[in-house]
């Protein structure tokens, strides 16, 4: 990137980053590290043109969330997703098309002036969440 004039690096955090995660010390920690790497990339290569960003996820439904399910609550699997659903405020998990939509922003010419910041996509849950 610095030999090419520039670029955009787009980092994969987790809303857990700036809330904390109950029972969930290991990830919760490193995707801080994410969240506080992105600004000191952003800082040490502004000069060189290079943006860095962060995005940070709340619970998403992926083949993960599935295969969790299956694997940790055979038979109880739709009872187990409205439960996750839930924790959201909006009621929903967000979908992949939508963390990507946010990607595509970050790396695309439109967002040449953001750098350094952390972008949460968590359907409120940083800060409208009431424990559910």
């Amino acid at each position: 990137m610095q030999a090419g004039k520039g670029g955009s690096i787009i980092n994969m955090s987790s809303i857990a980053a700036v809330v904390g995660l109950g029972q969930r010390f290991a990830y919760t920690m490193s995707k801080g590290a994410v969240y506080s790497m992105t600004f000191s990339i952003a800082k040490d290569y502004i000069k060189d043109n290079i943006r860095c960003n962060a995005i940070g996820p709340g619970r998403v439904h992926t083949p993960f969330v599935d295969n969790y399910l299956a694997k940790n609550y055979p038979g109880q699997e739709d009872e187990m997703f409205a439960r996750l659903s839930k924790t959201q405020p909006m009621g929903r998990m967000g979908n992949p098309e939508e963390i990507a939509a946010m990607v595509l922003y970050l790396a695309s010419d439109e967002a040449s002036f953001v750098t350094g910041s952390f972008y949460p996509i968590d359907g409120g849950f940083q800060h409208l969440n009431t424990g559910g």
